[in-house]
């Protein structure tokens, strides 16, 4: 805990210096009347959403793009640019029906044309996007990724309101791909116009049109005009580019930032400071942290060996006390927020059960055998780390631990030259198959998300029947089935769900936390200075 006094120590210097610069901005001058100001902790790479991958570029384009569908606040697929849709009888033709009153920034009307010019465009090969694989069931998409047409023969515009897609297969999960950063519209004439420079200067028909981009200082975002009460209720949005937790920490308490994620060497003051622990706000995320197992070779090629590991954790301890109480214990990989009807596998299955842990790692002839847990450089990943050690000790196995940078670290567990590690998944869309699919599905051993090396074919059968049925409930069982199963097979220590959270501004109204990026608009939050 001496990094968190340490960090106290440092703010109150740092606030004493602020309060003592009368024209210093930390004490909240120079505010822009109605924007909410908020912080980024790196400049986006791009705002284009062809080529967007980091979280903060995909915070800000939610606010000045729209795609066919979006999330709700409970991850429900709601209409956005399509009013209304329909799916084919074999699942796999879905037509749009665009809304009437939607514009570009630039003024133009939004077509069903501008999205068949989107989605080909980031499957064209010359665009080099990251993100081909959010479009690529479409029928005809891989010979535009090959580069042999320009037109995916999926994709039709029936009329200047109506747009026809048509995957290669049915696909239960589609729509919630269409909700992605990769699905938003742009316009072609100022792709044309800007070329490469479009990221630096977007152009789209969401509530908030880019204002001012310093890069490295800060994005300024202006709400659009609209009839009242139908758009924004702010004027507009700063994001300031802070990279320093304790920076930051002064900004907010100096009245420079409206809201604060909350560093985890902060949380507990904020949550104890009787001036901000009503205003300390949390929401389980879209997460999973974990201890892989690689089951690809001894000892963890054995599903006892994992079981035992399992159960010689006592993970609510860890949680509780080294974590702070900062997320919820898993059950499975799927995060609680995406389980809706559906119920998780039962927690009781792995309780902390260290004597049985033992026996059965002396059953399987492994009493004081070594392995090895890699991690990451992070400070509170190896305090968790060195916790488990101490668990699997006791059980009898001899656990060393190897800190790594990250590049090393990813390469080493990507191909698969580790018995343990340390990581942590977050969504990419909010769907069970999103956990399910990439993390434990054999064509995903190694860099596509199934770094445990885990093989069922009974999993990999289950999970393709539920990507294949657009039926919610069907696919809600067969979820379910998929999840018990891969938990009898452990090839995780499922830990826990982080929870996010965020300290807020006396005079910020209406503040919520959204379960993933793309659904913040910022039409609901509001500012009274």
């Amino acid at each position: 805990m001496a990094p968190a006094r340490v960090s106290v120590a440092l703010v109150l210097v740092l606030l004493v210096l602020a309060a003592a610069l009368p024209g210093c901005p930390w004490r909240g001058e120079g505010r822009t009347p109605g924007y909410l100001h908020l912080r980024l902790s790196s400049n986006p790479t791009t705002l284009d959403p062809a080529l967007i991958v980091d979280v903060s570029g995909a915070v800000i384009a939610a606010k000045l793009f729209h795609g066919l569908v979006r999330f709700n606040e409970t991850l429900d697929i709601v209409p956005d640019a399509a009013q209304t849709w329909t799916l084919s009888p074999d699942g796999r033709t879905y037509t749009f029906r665009l809304r009437r009153d939607m514009t570009f920034s630039n003024g133009r009307e939004v077509t069903a044309g501008d999205f068949r010019f989107s989605f080909e465009r980031i499957l064209r090969p010359a665009t080099r996007s990251p993100i081909t694989w959010v479009l690529d069931r479409i029928a005809g998409a891989r010979d535009v990724m090959a580069g042999t047409t320009d037109h995916a023969s999926g994709i039709r515009v029936i009329d200047d309101r109506t747009l026809a897609i048509t995957l290669e297969r049915p696909f239960g999960p589609f729509l919630s791909l269409l909700g992605m950063t990769a699905a938003y519209a742009v316009p072609r004439e100022e792709i044309e116009r800007l070329g490469q420079d479009f990221g630096t200067h977007p152009v789209g028909s969401g509530p908030y049109a880019m204002k001012e981009w310093r890069h490295g200082q800060r994005i300024v975002l202006a709400a659009r005009p609209h009839p009242p009460d139908e758009g924004p209720r702010l004027q507009g949005i700063i994001y300031r580019v802070i990279p320093e937790d304790l920076t930051a920490v002064v900004e907010f308490e100096t009245g420079g930032l409206d809201v604060l994620p909350v560093p985890a060497t902060e949380y507990r003051r904020y949550t104890a400071d009787p001036r901000w622990r009503d205003r300390v706000f949390g929401r389980p995320g879209l997460n999973c942290y974990y201890l892989g197992l690689n089951c690809s070779r001894p000892p963890f090629d054995d599903v006892r060996v994992r079981r035992a590991v399992n159960l010689a954790i006592d993970r609510q301890r860890i949680l509780d006390t080294i974590y702070e109480k900062r997320g919820v214990l898993a059950a499975g990989p799927v995060p609680p927020p995406l389980r809706k009807d559906f119920p998780p596998p039962d927690p009781a299955g792995y309780p902390y059960d260290p004597q049985t842990a033992g026996q059965i790692i002396r059953d399987a002839g492994l009493a004081h055998a070594k392995i090895s847990i890699l991690v990451s450089a992070e400070p509170e990943v190896l305090d968790i780390v060195e916790v488990i050690q101490y668990y699997l000790k006791r059980a009898g196995l001899e656990a060393e631990i190897v800190q790594l940078d990250w590049s090393a670290f990813k390469e080493r567990i990507n191909r698969g030259d580790a018995d343990a590690f340390w990581l942590s998944w977050w969504a990419d869309y909010p769907d069970p198959e999103n956990f399910l699919y990439p993390l434990f599905h054999s064509a995903n051993i190694g860099p596509a998300g199934n770094r445990t090396r885990y093989r069922d074919e009974a999993v990999d059968r289950i999970i393709e029947r539920a990507q294949g049925t657009a039926d919610p409930a069907e696919r809600r069982r067969l979820y379910r089935d998929a999840e018990d199963r891969i938990v009898r097979g452990a090839p995780w220590v499922f830990m826990w769900h982080r929870t996010d959270y965020f300290v807020v501004q006396p005079w910020v109204k209406d503040f919520r936390i959204y379960p993933i990026y793309s659904v913040d608009k910022g039409m609901d939050i509001t500012v009274s200075k």
